[in-house]
Formats: structure tokens, C-alpha cells, sequence
């Protein structure tokens, strides 16, 4: 995302609907996505199981909702973008015929709609969706109704501090997109449009999130992988990413590192409110 001023705010769902057939191709395939995703693959190995039966926020494309799918987990996958649910199901359709995934247009504000009996084994938003929401309260309170004592719920979201983009921004003589994060919420530029984001802090989403979810743990995604946007053949040379990445995992847990990536990756657990 690029920052955007003095432009008419369009609703996220309309503008993702013009990104949805570019995707993949613009991130899912891409040496950063595909880091930054690998980062977050590893988390979900040890939180799903074969088995289990998983609502996923924001679905895209349905990159994650397959992987999943390829190890023996359901999942119920949905998104507000009705463009990016038919390039989802087309995928299925070709890629995954069989696999136990159902996707859905649906709103995260409007998770109160889902009926879901049984309640789900745990829960997954990837990457930036939820930043989408100006109150995760409500959302949480949603979750709760549909999750199981003990779920995991794996949120990635955008951070409110990242070095990498203070860093390339400022290098770049653009202050006001270095600094744009901090400021807690931005008007950013996506397939030319602009959409309202809001940059939370760890400590805002664990308070949005309880009484009924505990954070057991965080992590740092792209802290050394660098944001999407970045165009550096250096950078992203297919050599140099792979490294990027040993790096990304191994400082990613540590305090300060943990909240300075580009995004980060909460590991939250259903307790009794």
C-alpha cells in the first residue's frame, strides 16, 4: 500500500475486487510474498492439525486456505471482495477439486451472520486484512461466539511501527510515508484507489480481544524481509530473499525485533470470559 491524500476513500471490498485477478502475480508469487507467507506457514503447521475445521478472515485468493486444505484441515474461507472469492473458487475448480474448503463473500463486520454448528477449531487472518476494521472489539466478541475453548486464533496485521518502511521511506526524501504508521491510521493508495487503514498497537488489539481470547505469544513477519513494495534487484534478488528470511525467523521472537516488522503475527487462545 501507498500513501494517498486528498482522494475520495473507496470501501476496501470494491477496491480489492480491481486487485483480485493481479494478486497472485503482484504477491502470492512473488520472492517477498512468498517469504513473508513461509513465515507464517511454519506457525500454522503447529497450530492446525489434520482434522480440524478452521474460519479463515480475508481469504484473498485462498493461497493459505489451501495449504490448510492440503493437510488434512477444513476450512469455511471468507472475504468481503466478491471478485476475490470468484478468482478463489476458479482456483479450487482447477487446483484443488476435492479439497475441503468452502468460500464465502462475507464481511468481517459481519461475522454475527455465520452460523456455525459445531464451533470452529481455531481461526486465521493473514496479512493486513483485519487492518481494514476500525474496531476489532466487535470482531473478537464475533469469534468468540464461533470458536471452541482453547482455539487458536493466528492474526497477521500490519504494524504500527516498522523499521523497514521508516527506513527505505526516509532514504527516499518521503517523510510523510515514512512516518505515516505512527500516526495510527493512513489513507492508502491500492489499484488506484484510496481505502481508510488503521495501524494498531499489540497492546490495543490484546485489549480488543479480551476477556475472551489470551495473546500467548507474537512475532515479527518481514523484519528483515522487506514490504511488497520494495524495488531493489539487490534486495529481492531469488539469492538474497532466502537469507532474509533465516534472518526473519531467527529475530523475529526477540522483544523490540518482535514489533518492528512489516507485519505482526499474534497467536491468540480461547479462554473462558
Amino acid at each position: 500500500m501507498t500513501h494517498a491524500a486528498g482522494l475520495p476513500i473507496s470501501d476496501a471490498s470494491a477496491v480489492f475486487d480491481t486487485l483480485a485477478e493481479s494478486y497472485d502475480e503482484l504477491f502470492t508469487r512473488s520472492s517477498i510474498g512468498r517469504a513473508q507467507r513461509g513465515i507464517v506457514w511454519r506457525a500454522l503447521e503447529s497450530a492446525f492439525c489434520e482434522g480440524n475445521r478452521i474460519l479463515e478472515l480475508n481469504c484473498g485468493t485462498g493461497e493459505d486456505a489451501f495449504f490448510l486444505s492440503r493437510r488434512g484441515v477444513s476450512v469455511v474461507a471468507c472475504d468481503a471482495s466478491a471478485r476475490m472469492i470468484e478468482v478463489a473458487q476458479k482456483r479450487k475448480s482447477s487446483e484443488a477439486p476435492e479439497s475441503a474448503i468452502q468460500f464465502q463473500i462475507l464481511r468481517t463486520e459481519d461475522l454475527s451472520q455465520l452460523q456455525s454448528t459445531p464451533r470452529f477449531d481455531g481461526v486465521l487472518s493473514n496479512f493486513s486484512g483485519l487492518n481494514c476494521v476500525e474496531r476489532l472489539g466487535p470482531v473478537a466478541s464475533d469469534l468468540a461466539a464461533l470458536t471452541k475453548l482453547g482455539a487458536p486464533v493466528l492474526i497477521c496485521l500490519s504494524t504500527r511501527f516498522c523499521f523497514w518502511e521508516i527506513v527505505w521511506f526516509s532514504l527516499h526524501a518521503q517523510p510523510r510515508k515514512a512516518l505515516r504508521r505512527l500516526r495510527g491510521t493512513s489513507i492508502a493508495r491500492v489499484a488506484n484507489q484510496s481505502v481508510q487503514v488503521w495501524y494498531p498497537t499489540i497492546r490495543s488489539v490484546r485489549r480488543s480481544f479480551a476477556p475472551w481470547f489470551r495473546l500467548k505469544s507474537f512475532r515479527a513477519v518481514g523484519l528483515t524481509v522487506p514490504p511488497s513494495y520494495v524495488r531493489s534487484r539487490v534486495i529481492t534478488h531469488p539469492k538474497v530473499i532466502p537469507q532474509l528470511e533465516k534472518i526473519d525467523r531467527a529475530l523475529g521472537r526477540f522483544p523490540f525485533f518482535r514489533a518492528a516488522g512489516d507485519h505482526v503475527f499474534l497467536h491468540f487462545e480461547r479462554v473462558q470470559s
